[in-house]
């Protein structure tokens, strides 16, 4: 099936029309108050999340779940969470203000004018939120697949709407998000919030440390996410001696990752650099034959975790 998202603005009863097309396809709802609770309970209820992250942490978590369910998702701005996620139907809503006002009316029991300056209220936050959280107010259409106007349409019609397409795209064929796509939609969603210094509650980083180059807080706060245990600079390697064997040279790889017995070693794309390590790191390798060590650039990040199996971990996903 894959994953509807409905969007629309307040009093188009978005959220409803998408728990009726969950309980004709039989398949999971996720409303922004069921997200805000999965998102607080994975990285704590008190965790301050910068406006900026917010489309990251929430396209983390549905693409998490959208590996085991198929969802519809209620979510204004859900157009705007991911890139190239597949078997993805984007439903946006849209009335003229009557309708909206009217809407109100019956929702919240109120007399024309309050109705309207609520809907004025809601849209003025509507507008704020969406630029906080995604740099912009408004979505191109050509972000969304399928756009109906509530003016003479139900609920309920515009669910059948929206069934009768996923069965033209034939979305019920195409089965769950596969492992490795959410391992590759992932990481990218995972390197963005390490970026911001974002991990999950039950974090396995052995202590804190402070980091000599931002791309090493970044590696930490990745490996954080993945939970696996890391120590940072834990051991330095004489790598040279003077004739009376005195240690005129050593070299302290960056991470040590016990649970795959591996040192990792990050490095910029300065030239300059590249050179002084990649020799250190040779030295090591033939004065220590039994030592794994690995050399990566920030832009490897993503080979070190699929490569070594590092995304592949029970529980780590």
């Amino acid at each position: 099936m894959g994953l509807v998202t409905v969007s629309g603005e307040p009093g188009s009863r978005y959220e409803e029309v998408a728990r009726l097309i969950a309980q004709r396809l039989q398949i999971e709802l996720v409303t922004e108050s069921r997200l805000n609770s999965m998102i607080a309970e994975e990285f704590g209820a008190g965790a301050e999340i910068p406006d900026r992250a917010w489309r990251h942490v929430a396209a983390y978590m549905l693409t998490r779940l959208a590996s085991e369910h198929n969802l519809a998702v209620a979510l204004d701005g859900a157009e705007l969470l991911f890139r190239g996620f597949p078997n993805w139907l984007r439903v946006h809503l849209v009335a003229p203000e009557s309708r909206l006002v009217g809407a109100l009316m019956i929702d919240r029991r109120l007399e024309r004018p309050a109705a309207r300056q609520l809907l004025r209220e809601l849209e003025a936050e509507r507008r704020r939120l969406r630029k906080r959280r995604f740099g912009r107010v408004t979505a191109p259409a050509a972000l969304f697949d399928l756009t109906l106007n509530a003016q003479a349409l139900e609920s309920e019609n515009i669910a059948a709407v929206v069934v009768e397409t996923t069965k033209l795209l034939r979305f019920a064929e195409q089965g769950l998000l596969s492992s490795t796509a959410v391992a590759q939609i992932q990481f990218q969603i995972r390197l963005r919030l390490a970026k911001h210094g974002i991990v999950p509650a039950d974090k396995a980083s052995l202590k804190r440390s402070q980091f000599s180059h931002p791309s090493e807080q970044i590696f930490a706060n990745l490996l954080d996410f993945y939970r696996i245990a890391w120590d940072y600079e834990p051991r330095s390697f004489p790598i040279q001696w003077d004739r009376d064997g005195k240690v005129l040279e050593a070299f302290t790889p960056d991470f040590y990752l016990s649970e795959f017995d591996m040192y990792v070693e990050l490095t910029t794309m300065k030239q300059s650099l590249v050179t002084r390590k990649n020799r250190k790191v040779k030295l090591l390798k033939s004065i220590y034959p039994q030592v794994n060590i690995q050399v990566f650039y920030q832009k490897d990040f993503q080979d070190l975790v699929f490569k070594h199996g590092l995304g592949d971990q029970p529980n780590r996903i």
